[in-house]
């Protein structure tokens, strides 16, 4: 049994110098090892251990990275990858609340319960756990520290009174993303932070709000597990998340732990909401006083599994606790994993011991980052195993050739980068796994290599989407000018984006001056243009004073355009790499105008509809959006009626998609997006079918094809629905068509339904 002294348990609120004293306590044994709840958080402890002591001296253990000098003195692990059976001085667990989750809290039970340090071990975390120690631990002597600094609740406010140096809290990709943009148009831009981002992204949006190149960070719950941050206030936008399983309330210790992050050391700090939501009296009260709802449950799981066979594993998941307030996992990754392949009878046929079975709960026990449908994970993990097969050789060279090169790609947009960093995630997983891969070292390096790409690729997508360069460093209530020559005056504070009044008006004036690649002046005018002052024809190309200066190309899909610079080789890199921000965010604003009310928080049955109607642009014919139409709830119906899609008989459209101004963006990207360029004379609602012309094009630019005619899809529902047969010359006034074209549209329209080019 250890000593009373051997065991501490370091328990309080947020910036109290917790996982600061363990570094510096470790370092005073000669070996020592510490768990951390992220890897991001393990990548910046290794990072200053190793600014300490040297490279030579300390492992960083992950997952997906492990960095192991031949002999070295210090671990950093995350808390599942603790190598625990290696026997050291000093060891230390982070945030050990987290016990009490439903998915990682059997690990931290764990290590509290059996993780020990020859001389000394300490566990870290929040007040909450007083009781669990002194219930389970009692050997352990529980200390506090005071909070260096002060935190006091702020109330609500909106986004635009938001203060600088804040980091805003949703619970939601989408919902970060949203604010993300608001905060661009209002203030410039901002840096986000999520959980799915790998280190590399992360630390360089950080390093971007850390400098003060921007004064706002939004980000999701990840910033609450110790990574230290310049933040002065933590507003929060929502007080509700998604679990995994269920939307639930934001718990007080989850609140609390997010934001302590407000006031880092001495500095004072304070939170608040986003109006209209507020917090209770009770929990800002709380928040304030660092109080906290203590740990009555934690998870637990048989610390020794039985590998004999398939069954005895299942069964010693399965084995209940004997503790008070312990709780078995119920409903953990692997164990669904598990079971779900052990239905196999492929998986089943290559269970011969306790190797093989121990071999399927390592696979089994691959994390599945991508976080998507369970049986695309599980089907995925059934395909290593198998490839592993008995054991006897790792997986091939060819077969992982054949899932990794296609990750190797940095083009798309946020989603589609964070995507692929999830895929590479998993690769990389996989070839840290001892024996599973023929040379682990290249595999390793190329999946690192493909993750720094895409990581460097997936940040300039960040910024080129969230930051207004221009105005970043400049706040709204005290603008200053980027060059005050005596005869302008200095710029007044921007209502837009990429407004700046002093700019449009030097723009709008005689003396303005014809453009030059190399007058830096005309490039500040780019950058800083209202979108009116940009332009854009058929084939792409984006017009700034007459002079061609981009084209819109192809993205991740035809909502989501880049733009490639043309003829701007002499511009600095930098000053290419603003107004490539500047025209990408005109192209994606382009889409935006035309699809953005798609583009909005609807019910999950109407998303589908939304998606397929976007992706066209706005409209589509009704047979090939039927099924979906018709498996439209109420609730769904009434939501995409409110945003004005018509559910019509013959076509199914947003109406706003086919005013005259969106019509020239549709136009433009569908001639992008499909490849074929369809100029059709403008105000023209009905015409014959130009020849060789593409059929998706039309169809995206908002036209169906109607008996060798294209006529637009509100007027194919208008002429379909009329509630009394159309006259040939009532309906050739409404087409624009002569009498005999009018005809045939009409009977095409009575009879047979229009064909979707």
């Amino acid at each position: 049994m250890l000593e009373a002294s051997s065991v501490q348990a370091l328990l309080g609120p947020t910036n109290t110098g917790k996982t600061h004293r363990a570094m510096e306590r470790m370092l005073e044994h000669p070996t020592g090892m510490i768990g951390l709840p992220l890897r991001l958080l393990a990548r910046e402890v290794y990072d200053r251990l190793t600014a300490k002591v040297g490279e030579a001296r300390v492992a960083l253990i992950t997952g997906e990275e492990r960095r192991a000098p031949k002999r070295p003195d210090y671990w950093v692990c995350t808390v599942e990858a603790m190598p625990v059976s290696r026997e050291v001085d000093f060891v230390a667990v982070d945030e050990v609340q987290l016990a009490a989750h439903d998915q990682r809290g059997h690990v931290f039970t764990d290590r509290v319960l059996h993780a020990r340090g020859r001389r000394e071990t300490w566990f870290l975390g929040s007040d909450s756990m007083r009781g669990f120690f002194s219930e389970h631990v009692p050997v352990a002597r529980v200390t506090t520290h005071p909070r260096l600094s002060r935190l006091r609740y702020a109330g609500p406010s909106t986004l635009a009174r938001v203060p600088p140096r804040s980091a805003i809290v949703a619970f939601s990709m989408s919902q970060v993303y949203e604010i993300a943009e608001r905060l661009r148009a209002i203030r410039g831009g901002c840096a986000v932070v999520l959980g799915a981002l790998s280190p590399r992204t992360r630390n360089a949006q950080v390093a971007m709000y850390q400098s003060g190149e921007v004064d706002y960070l939004v980000a999701t719950d990840a910033i609450g597990m110790g990574l230290n941050l310049d933040v002065r206030h933590v507003a929060f936008a929502a007080l509700r998340k998604f679990d995994g399983r269920d939307t639930r309330a934001v718990g007080l210790a989850e609140l609390a732990q997010i934001a302590g992050r407000a006031g880092r050391y001495v500095q004072d700090g304070t939170f608040g909401t986003l109006s209209p939501l507020s917090l209770p009296l009770e929990l800002s009260d709380a928040i304030e006083a660092h109080l906290t709802d203590p740990v009555r449950r934690v998870y637990w799981r048989r610390h020794e599994l039985d590998f004999s066979d398939l069954d005895a594993l299942n069964a010693s998941l399965l084995e209940p606790p004997r503790q008070r307030g312990f709780a078995r996992v119920t409903d953990a990754d692997d164990a669904k994993a598990l079971a779900h392949l052990g239905q196999r009878p492929e998986v089943r046929a290559l269970l011969r011991g306790p190797d093989d079975v121990r071999r399927l709960w390592d696979v089994c026990s691959v994390p599945d980052f991508r976080k998507l449908l369970f049986e695309a994970h599980a089907d995925m993990l059934a395909a290593v195993f198998l490839a592993l097969g008995d054991g006897a050789s790792p997986l091939s060279d060819d077969w992982l050739d054949e899932r990794v090169s296609p990750l190797d790609s940095d083009q798309g947009d946020v989603e589609t980068l964070v995507a692929r960093i999830a895929s590479v995630r998993t690769w990389t997983f996989i070839a840290n796994r001892a024996g599973w891969v023929r040379d682990p070292t290249h595999w390793q390096e190329r999946t690192r290599a493909i993750e720094d790409s895409l990581s460097d690729a997936l940040h300039q997508r960040l910024v080129l989407r969230f930051v207004d360069e221009v105005g970043a460093r400049r706040p709204v209530a005290a603008p200053t000018p980027r060059r005050a020559p005596a005869q302008e005056p200095a710029e007044a504070p921007r209502g837009h984006p990429f407004a700046a009044l002093a700019a449009m008006r030097a723009r709008l004036s005689p003396a303005a001056r014809e453009p030059s690649p190399r007058d830096d002046g005309w490039i500040e005018s780019l950058i800083d243009a209202e979108h009116r002052a940009l332009s854009v024809d058929a084939s792409g190309r984006v017009r700034f004073r007459e002079r061609v200066v981009a084209r819109i190309i192809p993205g991740a899909d035809i909502t989501r355009p880049d733009a490639r610079l043309l003829d701007l080789d002499e511009l600095p890199a930098g000053a290419r790499t603003r107004a490539l921000r500047r025209l990408v965010a005109y192209a994606r604003d382009l889409a935006g105008s035309v699809v953005g009310p798609l583009q909005r928080e609807l019910p999950s049955d109407a998303r589908g509809l939304a998606w397929r109607l976007a992706q066209r642009l706005g409209s589509a014919p009704r047979e090939e959006v039927a099924e979906l139409v018709d498996a439209l709830d109420p609730a769904a119906r009434e939501a995409l009626t409110s945003i004005g899609v018509v559910l019509g008989a013959r076509a199914v459209f947003l109406p706003s998609s086919l005013r005259p101004e969106a019509l020239r963006a549709r136009a433009a990207l569908a001639g992008v997006f499909h490849g074929g360029v369809v100029e059709l004379p403008p105000g023209r609602v009905a015409l014959r079918a130009p020849p060789r012309a593409d059929a998706n094009t039309l169809r995206a630019m908002g036209f169906l094809r109607v008996a060798g005619f294209v006529v637009r899809a509100d007027l194919v529902e208008r002429i379909a629905s009329a509630p009394s047969p159309l006259d040939v010359r009532e309906a050739a006034t409404w087409l624009g068509l002569p009498l005999a074209g009018a005809r045939q549209v009409l009977g095409a329209l009575r009879g047979v339904p229009p064909e979707a080019p």
